[in-house]
């Protein structure tokens, strides 16, 4: 059973799995021009032309060279190497030039006419670059007086300049500046960071800066927080009331937990803010054990509703669905936590309590939006007479999930011997709920069965309504797909042609929209062409702005520092348990900054469940946007695969469709298996490796060596099969000796039907992933398949209105 995690609360799980079969991306109309004034092309996978594109603006081909005024920008640098950017960066802080005059014979400065907005973004990421460097005392010359040009990041400004006295060793300047930050700034997130460098530092720290702290009788605590005593727990405790969410709370509140363990507050602290952090369960656990009951008859539960919603959450976040469904139990009694009780049951193998908690779900809130899926389980889990009448009582009442129960009574009466009625049910559906999704797994279903025995015509018939009655179905791509190789087996040239161009236009996400390109000759790849092309890619020269978050934090990300972004954003998001879609979508863009590309992608990806129509309208506007895309198909780690890719002759962009197919980007994952890193190299096949390629010294984990190592493994491959990447593809999920085998027993002609017949279902959907993922590569990176989308979207456009 595929078990998901719930992200968030409002994680949909009545939704079916079948979705999660490939990534949604939004359709490719319009990427050209999103793309337009905001992109620098980079060619042939060289990082040296990419480093040179973003430097051309700066150079002889800039107005600004030759001293005359233009707008330019310091998010261009963003991405650049910090030790690359810092001549740039000079020259804007400065706002002067270094030229030679020829008239003068001499070198002399010439004043650029900036932006002040620039020449303060510039100032900033240089004094931020050399407190990284450890060079505290130039980044206080940048930092000096900057918070009264750029307000916006006046907090953060002073964070900055505590942090570089210290690396110089001036104690009592570093104090200073901390204690200016609470004064100036305590309502600001970065006064919790300044409260917990002062307090969790050795007195004797700052005795020999001779500091001296001194209690203070407060009125106002929010505004006068920053007279403190360093040992006055009071503190904390305004700061915890103030800043909740903030990483530096909620450390101060594991440390304290390590010294006491008996402090329920800090653990329902954790519980509603730090859910989905590892091992959370380990507190939960403590906390359900000791304080999940009411002490006395008439003492109120520590424990309240709200609370236990969050525990559930924490608990299912680390598959412990027993105990999510207990939590459940006691979470507001909602017909979604309702159901929620059930699914965990389920979930945890208590197939008989699950049913009982289906029934009563539906009984509780028998109008709920939840209510038909809950009966729908039940006829799941026991097909039986006795759920017939609830199957008609889905038809009679809820008639969007009709379909569905119409489908499930015609399986039970399968079940039951009553091959007749089960035919007549059949038929209502395709007569009555034909635009539903059980009508096309039904047609679908059939389609198939007729195309195994040979009987193309009547597969072809079966699959073709699909692509009319249920456009937004899930097998729509694949049916339609499947209708253009059909017809073109029938000799039904121009009903193929236009199948595959509906594919292309309609879901041009998919796998199938790949497939679909193919056959109609565009120059994509095939699976035995695809290793050697060599595509162009289009990288942002700057970010697009963030969604969500307070102008401090929008900022720091368009500076690209992303660790304070992400500190930032941390304090700020408090609505954890019910995340509006924006907020979840900046939520996953700020973890893939700092590199939790697999937590980020899954945050994104699972805006799909969303069914309230307001937020799927959101969603499905958030997927016109080049964001969403470049979220979900990211390119960390471009330099060293483009580098190796080159070094073993294999399509970069495929490389990089399995790295985020094996490891979301996460060079330090590893299986149960056994698997390490980005390319999920066994330990054993990563030291035949190198020692084939005499690599000494290597390290799993390091990005490096194990895109080296993976990508030798994937030439390897394909050259066992003649450049043949859909058996390398398959082969570096599956083994070699399964490959064999099956190519062996298939005698493949056609490669598509071979894919559809692959024995294993990870194996089979692993190939579908993968080359799924390196057509939206193409797709989303590359101009000329861009426009061709672009174009061929148009057309279909056009042709839909005629």
């Amino acid at each position: 059973m595929n078990k998901p995690r719930l992200i968030f609360s409002r994680y949909n799980p009545l939704k079916r799995e079948r979705r999660r079969k490939l990534l949604a991306v939004a359709s490719s109309a319009g990427v050209s021009a999103l793309l337009i004034g905001t992109t620098l092309l980079v060619t042939n996978h060289s990082s040296q032309i990419k480093q040179w594109s973003v430097w051309l603006p700066f150079q002889e081909q800039n107005p600004l060279m030759q001293g005359k005024k233009v707008n330019t920008s310091v998010l261009q640098l963003v991405s650049l190497p910090k030790k690359q950017r810092t001549e740039q960066l000079e020259v804007l802080a400065s706002g002067e030039r270094s030229v030679f005059s020829p008239q003068q014979n001499a070198v002399t400065s010439i004043s650029l006419e900036l932006e002040p907005l620039d020449r303060s973004r510039a100032r900033y990421l240089l004094a931020a670059d050399l407190i990284e460097q450890e060079q505290g005392e130039k980044a206080l010359r940048w930092l000096e007086g900057l918070e009264w040009d750029y307000p916006v990041l006046a907090a953060q400004i002073l964070l900055k300049r505590a942090r570089a006295y210290e690396l110089t060793g001036n104690k009592a300047k570093a104090l200073e500046a901390w204690q200016d930050l609470l004064k100036r700034y305590p309502n600001e997130p970065q006064a919790a960071e300044a409260l917990y460098q002062i307090s969790s530092s050795d007195p004797q720290y700052w005795k020999t800066a001779g500091v001296e702290f001194r209690p203070h009788p407060i009125s106002d605590p929010v505004r006068h927080w920053y007279s403190f005593s360093a040992d006055d727990p009071q503190y904390w405790d305004i700061a915890i009331t103030q800043f909740p969410s903030h990483p530096r709370i909620l450390q101060i509140a594991r440390d304290r937990l390590k010294e006491n363990p008996r402090q329920p507050q800090l653990m329902l602290l954790l519980a509603r803010y730090a859910f989905d952090t590892p091992d959370i369960s380990l507190v939960l656990d403590k906390l359900v054990s000791r304080y999940g009951e009411a002490e006395g008859r008439n003492d109120k539960p520590l424990i309240q509703p709200e609370d236990w919603e969050a525990i559930a959450l924490g608990y299912w976040n680390e598959r412990k669905y027993g105990q999510a469904s207990t939590a459940y139990t006691k979470a507001p009694r909602t017909p979604r936590n309702a159901y929620l009780v059930a699914l965990g049951l389920q979930y945890a193998e208590h197939p008989q309590d699950a049913m009982l908690a289906y029934k009563k779900m539906g009984r509780d809130f028998p109008h709920a939006e939840e209510t038909p899926t809950a009966l729908l389980q039940v006829a799941q889990l026991k097909p039986t007479t006795e759920v017939l009448p609830l199957l008609d009582k889905i038809v009679n009442q809820f008639p969007d999930h009709a379909g569905e129960a119409l489908y499930a009574k015609a399986v039970t009466l399968d079940s039951l011997g009553n091959d007749k009625a089960a035919a007549q049910t059949r038929q209502l559906l395709l007569t009555k709920y034909g635009n539903s999704e059980a009508a096309a797994d039904y047609r679908w279903q059939v389609a198939q069965s007729k195309a195994k025995a040979g009987d193309l015509e009547a597969a072809f018939k079966w699959a073709k309504p699909i692509a009319t009655n249920n456009p937004d179905s899930h097998l729509a791509r694949q049916a339609g797909f499947w209708v253009g190789k059909w017809a073109n087996k029938l000799g039904y040239q121009q009903e193929a042609k236009a199948a595959f161009e509906q594919v292309v236009a309609n879901h041009s996400q998919s796998y199938y929209a790949w497939r679909s390109a193919v056959q109609l000759g565009w120059d994509v790849g095939d699976f035995t062409t695809v290793r050697k092309l060599n595509p162009q890619v289009i990288l942002p020269a700057t970010r697009p702005p963030l969604p969500m978050g307070s102008p401090a934090l929008k900022e720091l990300y368009q500076l690209g520092q992303e660790r304070d972004a992400w500190i930032l954003w941390q304090a700020e998001f408090q609505n954890r348990l019910h995340p509006t879609v924006m907020e979840q979508f900046t939520d996953g863009l700020l973890r893939m900054g700092v590199g939790d590309y697999l937590g980020g992608i899954a945050k994104i990806s699972s805006l799909e469940d969303r069914e309230k129509p307001e937020e799927q309208a959101q969603y499905q506007a958030l997927q016109q946007q080049l964001t969403y895309w470049q979220a979900l198909y990211p390119t960390p780690f471009l330099e060293l695969i483009e580098e190796q890719s080159q070094e073993f002759g294999v399509n970069p962009l495929l490389v990089t469709a399995v790295i985020r197919q094996e490891s979301r980007f996460d060079p330090e994952i590893r299986s149960k298996a056994g698997a390490v890193g980005l390319m999920q190299m066994m330990p054993n096949i990563g030291a035949l490796v190198a020692k084939r390629i005499k690599l000494k010294n290597y390290a799993l984990d390091n990005p490096n060596d194990n895109i080296k190592l993976g990508t030798w493994l994937l030439d390897e491959t394909h050259q066992a099969h003649k450049d043949n990447s859909l058996f390398a593809i398959a082969s570096y999920n599956a083994g070699q000796s399964n490959i064999s085998r099956w190519i062996r027993e298939k005698q493949p002609k056609d490669p598509d039907e071979f894919v559809e017949t692959i024995p294993f279902d990870e194996t089979r959907d692993y190939v579908k992933q993968v080359f799924g993922n390196y057509w939206n590569y193409l797709r989303l990176y590359d101009p000329q398949v861009q426009a061709r989308l672009d174009k061929h979207s148009a057309t279909q456009s056009t042709a839909m209105h005629q």
